[in-house]
This record gives C-alpha cells, sequence and structure tokens, in this order.
C-alpha cells in the first residue's frame, strides 16, 4: 500500500561496500515506491545506488582498504572522511540515517550523529559479527542505533541475549537469487557427470587471495596425484583476474578461469564440489546445494588477535545458520594441502559426509525463510516506521 507522499521525506544512506551498495540500491527503491519521487537521498554509495539517484559525498573506491598496516597508513584519510560524512548528515538532518555495513566506519559516523543530534533515528542494515566478536559492541550500539536489520535469522536472539538495541530478521539477499544459483535440469546433468566440476574459490579480495592460492594450488596437485579426476573452475571478478593469473602460474593443475558475476553462477549450477575460503560464499554455496571443504589464512598479527576475540566453534556462516558444524573448516596450519585433498575426496564421491552436506542445505529455505515479503521490502517497512517514530530531542 502507497504512503504519504510527503516531499519533504528526506533519508541518508552510507554504504562503503559493492555490497553495501547492492542492498542501500534495493532499499531505496522501495521506499521511492513508498514515499513517492519527492523523496530526497543523499549519501555515501556506489554505481547502483547512484542509478537509484544518490550523488555519492564521495567515491567508495576511496575506503577500499584491506589489512591492518594498510589502514594504519591511510588512517588520517579515514578519520577525516568520518568527520566529512558526519557533518554532511547533521547539516541535511534526514528524516532517517540508515548505515549499511562497513561498521568500522558507518558505525563511527552513526555515533557522531547521535551526539550531535539525537533526533535522528539511526537504522543499522546488516549486524556487524557480534555473535562472533566483541559482545560489547551490541550493548554499546544501543546508545547510537534504533533498529538493526539483520540477514541471518539467528541475530535478533543474539541482540536479546547481548542486551543490545532492536534487531529484526529481514532476510538474507541470496535468497532473492536462488533462480541464479541453482541448476536447471541440464545443469543437473552437468553437476551429475564426470568428471566432477570442482570449484576453487580463494576469496575476493587480493590479501585473501595471496593467504590461499598457493596451498589450494597444492590442494589440487595432491588430489591429481592421488589419481582422482576433477575438472576445477576458478571464478573472479574482473579486477582480480591479473593477480589470479599470476598466482596459478604455478599450479601443477591449472583450473578453468572464469571472470565475472553471471559466470560465476554458471559455474555454481553445474559444480559438484568446492574448496572455498570462509566467508559469505560458504551460505552460497550451501543455497546452492554445492558441498565443500572450507579454509582460512590470515597474516600472524591477525591470526593472533582472532584467536583470542573468536566466541563461536565455526566461522563458517552456512554453518552457523544451519546450527550444527556439518562443513569442515580447516584455519591457519590446519590449512594444508594433506588435509584439505583427503577432506575433499569425501565431498567429491558419493560418502556420509557428502550426504550430510547436502541434506543439511535443503533445510536452508525453511530455517532462512522471511514469509511473502521480500528482504529490501522487510527492511524498507522497519525504516519506515523507525522514521515516523523518530526519537525524543534531548
Amino acid at each position: 500500500m502507497m504512503q504519504s507522499r510527503d516531499p519533504e521525506r528526506k533519508i541518508f544512506l552510507i554504504a562503503t561496500e559493492e555490497s553495501g551498495d547492492r542492498l542501500g540500491s534495493a532499499l531505496m527503491k522501495v521506499l521511492r515506491q513508498r514515499l513517492g519521487d519527492g523523496v530526497q537521498f543523499e549519501g555515501v554509495g556506489g554505481r547502483t545506488m547512484a542509478r537509484e539517484g544518490l550523488n555519492s559525498l564521495f567515491p567508495i573506491e576511496e575506503l577500499s582498504i584491506v589489512g591492518f598496516a594498510a589502514v594504519v597508513q591511510q588512517l588520517p584519510k579515514i578519520l577525516w572522511l568520518i568527520g566529512r560524512t558526519a557533518d554532511a548528515v547533521t547539516q541535511a538532518a534526514p528524516d532517517a540515517l540508515v548505515i549499511i555495513d562497513s561498521p568500522d566506519f558507518t558505525h563511527r559516523v552513526a555515533r557522531r550523529v547521535r551526539a550531535r543530534n539525537p533526533a535522528i533515528p539511526i537504522v543499522d542494515y546488516v549486524s556487524p559479527s557480534v555473535w562472533a566478536w566483541r559482545p560489547g559492541r551490541a550493548r554499546a550500539m544501543l546508545g547510537y542505533v534504533d533498529h538493526v536489520l539483520g540477514l541471518l535469522p539467528f541475530e535478533p536472539e543474539e541482540y536479546r541475549n547481548l542486551q543490545g538495541p532492536p534487531c529484526s530478521y529481514v532476510g538474507h539477499p541470496l535468497i532473492e537469487q536462488l533462480s541464479s544459483l541453482r541448476p536447471n535440469a541440464e545443469e543437473q546433468a552437468r553437476r551429475d557427470a564426470e568428471p566432477p566440476v570442482l570449484l576453487v574459490l580463494p576469496g575476493s579480495r587480493r590479501s585473501e587471495i595471496r593467504h590461499h592460492l598457493d596451498v589450494f594450488g597444492a590442494t589440487l596437485g595432491r588430489l591429481q596425484a592421488e589419481g582422482r579426476a576433477f575438472a576445477p573452475m576458478l571464478p573472479t571478478m574482473p579486477h582480480l583476474e591479473a593477480t589470479v593469473r599470476e598466482g596459478i602460474a604455478s599450479w601443477p593443475v591449472k583450473p578453468q578461469i572464469v571472470i565475472g558475476e553471471n559466470e560465476k553462477r554458471a559455474a555454481f549450477r553445474i559444480a559438484h564440489a568446492a574448496l572455498a575460503k570462509s566467508g559469505t560464499v560458504t551460505l552460497e554455496l550451501a543455497l546452492s546445494g554445492i558441498p565443500m571443504v572450507t579454509a582460512y589464512r590470515v597474516g600472524s598479527v591477525e591470526a593472533f588477535i582472532l584467536r583470542r576475540a573468536i566466541r563461536v566453534s565455526s566461522v563458517i556462516l552456512a554453518n552457523l545458520v544451519i546450527g550444527r558444524e556439518v562443513i569442515p573448516e580447516f584455519l591457519q596450519e590446519d590449512c594444508t594441502p594433506e588435509k584439505l585433498a583427503r577432506a575433499l575426496t569425501e565431498v567429491l564421491t558419493d560418502t556420509p559426509a557428502r550426504r550430510q552436506q547436502v541434506e543439511a542445505f535443503a533445510q536452508l529455505d525453511t530455517i532462512m525463510s522471511t514469509g511473502s515479503k521480500s528482504p529490501s521490502v522487510l527492511a524498507a517497512d522497519i525504516v519506515l516506521a523507525t522514521m515516523r517514530k523518530g526519537r525524543p530531542a534531548k
């Protein structure tokens, strides 16, 4: 149903990564349907939000910084951008501020905005991983976030347990993309055929790729030496192609490299198994019905910090959503070609371990269901409710 078309409505959105840009764009589309063309959008975003009418304060590529050393080097610039963004929100005095993921940036902005103008409602779209580490952050968010929009079904209960702000499960964007992840009859026939297609997914950032390529290449070499037949495919994005090609130059088994999101989804639809760096891709694979082995390596400093901070038994997103550790994970010193090859043999062939993953993945549609409303519609409902309710001024 159409909401009242108030031309004075103004919403400020902040997204600094491509995934957040896509979420922001879908949200903007629904908000315009509800509020009419008079709604004004301001903020920070990428290309898809620009297509919905957002003029970004700065290109989000300025914040594509990975690794502790890089962050330290760029800290003055990051702090300046945080200040500039907070100033813009305060000056705009919007009906709502929606911060989207990237908590190290967006939450710093939100805290400054709340201190300067407590009347601006703030909605956090994509929860920080309070269930995995830094649980105290949930309670701290009470001071500057009015509502959290969770992408994972277990997050509302986590916020209640951690005494954080209200959190609602609105659904993961992947549940709107199932048709592009799941095979048709012809693709299913290739998924079941020999040699099995093995996806190799070393990461979506250069630092991740550097940490994983050597061990992944050695794992494929070991599988081949053991006489295992498989057809490796490595999906990547155009801006990472050169890094990937350079990294696989010395691999004993050369994978087929496929470039771009559409080509990646096509590879998913025919894949029989996967070797993947842990992350969101594990949920993408699980929804596709692809059994997997996961691995994760980081630098020694990051490993030291993470070991002391992580408070969950598994870092595999699909395991956390399913509620059971059905996907094997090999972290740091356990991430060896020998262990990975042994585990991959289990998922490349018809074994109890493979069947257990397939059966668990079949439950995900029910676990992650949002009923008849899409994630972007549920998110817009809460933004509108929070915007109408507002907050009392000090």
